[in-house]
């Protein structure tokens, strides 16, 4: 029986709601704001600077590392008068930063029994599979929510993180999206388990910095700042970035400038607003910003399209590994057929053996499907009126199918199915359609794994593959490196960079054949 899943992080990857809520309960108090405040050089101008913020009734939220600045909330009233203290050298907001989240059987290189999530090959990480002999000689950087240390798929990894008084430890990821993040970076390959990442050999260093709470999904420039000089701390060659946020901050740009001069790769996620709006950090040109495409290669409809994009990943229906036991897992049997399915948010955990029925588009209320599982047409009206129509009949689950080609990952909202509900793609949709009056096996069970969309799951696809290509050339530097992917992309959309795929698809095989053939400078 197939075994799929679907994670319950939907609202927090695959927009921006949740992060501008949760800003009720963080965001300071409307008569302040949040600011960064740079010092000028020297310990008697910093000393000024910070006698300067208590007077003005200023409370330091943030101590930047290397103590060349903090942030601080401050009177609105009071910002003129900051700006113009003594030892003040810059004084500018402090921007929210958010994360930006919107398969086939194994074979080698891969043990048996895993899943193989369509965007490795994508990406040709299959190509490269001698790569366990190298890779130890890199080190990526997370910057996310954390990560799940006991997870089956990544436990077995190297991995290193710190305390942080605001967010808790690093190993603990009760937002789910660092661990999604991290899986498509290096799920382990280990036979009868779960999924592989584009490094999947357990060589990969990892090193994991949480910006983002187990109870809120933002944070700010600053953090971000802390969190990039962390990482170049504990030796990052990497540093992954599934976030964003509208406002650009000159403190922040200053610092990923300065990563790149010391040879660290920056690589963040382009943004989820659908739009030409730029999202920073990936619109620093120290960055490189990766938007997101399906499985057939094309610009997912909420990838931001703009000047800054450079590459482009797998982002759409990416499968990865979630916080254990958060995830929803999904399959259905009819006959000897077995069919992958992506339980929807809201869904009954249950399972069914029932009859097949023709529910159409789920438009109405009909008692003929009573007792039965309800094959349901997508189209009309909501994946929600759909499940609670089919529920109200007395059908005691529910299979939607697409209506465009592609997997079906919906959500129900805020409607809770009292019955089993998951999505499936067109081409399974008419494989069922011809099966229809024969009993159907349905059941959604918690999962270790999921599914989730964004340029939060593109970048680190980016990421995994800059470490797998760079693992073999210790000697180039970030921007060799980055040169490299950039020169051996897959060219999709308009002929050369475009703003909607930059210089295309990301290739793993592709960058190491340059760099093996033209060495550094390529």
């Amino acid at each position: 029986m197939r075994f799929l899943a679907r994670t319950r992080l939907t609202q927090l990857c695959c927009g921006l709601a949740a992060a501008f809520a949760a800003m009720a309960t963080q965001a300071a108090a409307p008569d302040t704001t949040r600011v960064i405040v740079e010092f000028k050089p020297g310990g008697a101008a910093a000393a000024s600077a910070r006698a300067a913020i208590a007077q003005l009734g200023g409370r330091v939220k943030l101590e930047l590392i290397g103590g060349d600045a903090v942030a601080v909330e401050v009177p609105k009233q009071m910002l003129a008068k900051l700006r113009a203290a003594g030892g003040v050298a810059l004084v500018e907001e402090d921007a929210p930063r958010y994360p930006m989240a919107a398969t086939s059987p194994s074979k080698r290189p891969y043990r048996a029994g895993q899943r193989v999530p369509y965007g490795i090959p994508m990406v040709q990480a299959d190509k490269l599979p001698e790569a366990d002999r190298y890779a130890s000689n890199r080190m990526v950087c997370i910057i996310d929510s954390g990560l799940d240390r006991e997870h089956a798929d990544l436990g077995g990894n190297d991995l290193t993180g710190e305390f942080d008084s605001g967010t808790g430890w690093w190993y603990v990821d009760g937002a789910g999206h660092g661990t999604h993040v991290a899986g498509t970076i290096a799920a382990i390959n280990n036979k009868g388990t779960g999924v592989v990442g584009v490094n999947p050999n357990r060589q990969l260093k990892l090193h994991i910095v949480k910006v983002f709470g187990d109870d809120g999904i933002w944070a700010y420039s600053s953090t971000l700042i802390n969190a990039a000089r962390k990482c170049q701390q504990a030796g990052a060659n990497i540093i992954s970035m599934s976030l964003g946020g509208a406002a650009p901050s000159s403190a922040e740009e200053r610092q990923f400038g300065r990563l790149r001069d010391a040879g660290v790769l920056s690589i963040a996620a382009a943004g989820n607003a659908g739009n030409t709006s730029t999202s920073y950090p990936a619109g620093y040109a120290a960055v490189l910003s990766v938007a997101a495409i399906d499985e057939n290669m094309a610009r997912a409809t909420f990838s931001q399209q703009n000047a800054d994009v450079e590459l482009a990943a797998p982002g759409v229906t990416v499968y990865s590994t979630v916080p254990t036991g958060t995830g929803l897992g999904g399959d259905i049997e009819v006959g000897t057929d077995a069919y992958f399915a992506i339980p929807m948010e809201g869904s009954a955990v249950d399972a069914v053996l029932a009859p097949m029925a023709d529910f159409q588009l789920g438009a109405v209320v009909d008692p003929s499907v009573a007792g039965k599982v309800c094959l349901i047409a997508r189209g009309e009206i909501t994946f929600a009126l759909k499940a609670q129509n089919c529920a109200d009949s007395g059908g005691i689950g529910a299979i939607i199918y697409n209506n465009v080609p592609g997997d079906l990952l919906g959500t129900l909202g805020t409607y809770v199915s009292p019955v089993p509900v998951v999505g499936v793609s067109d081409a399974d949709g008419a494989l069922l359609v011809a099966q229809l009056g024969e009993k159907a096996g349905l059941r959604v069970a918690t999962s270790d794994y999921g599914f989730l969309n964004g340029t939060s799951m593109a970048t680190p696809h980016v990421s995994a593959v800059a470490a797998l290509v760079w693992s073999y050339f210790p000697a180039c530097s970030g921007e060799d490196i980055r040169s490299a992917l950039d020169k051996s992309a897959l060219d999709l959309g308009t002929p050369g960079r475009d703003i909607e795929y930059g210089y295309g698809l990301v290739q793993a095989q592709s960058a190491f054949k340059r760099l093996k053939d033209s060495g550094c400078k390529n």
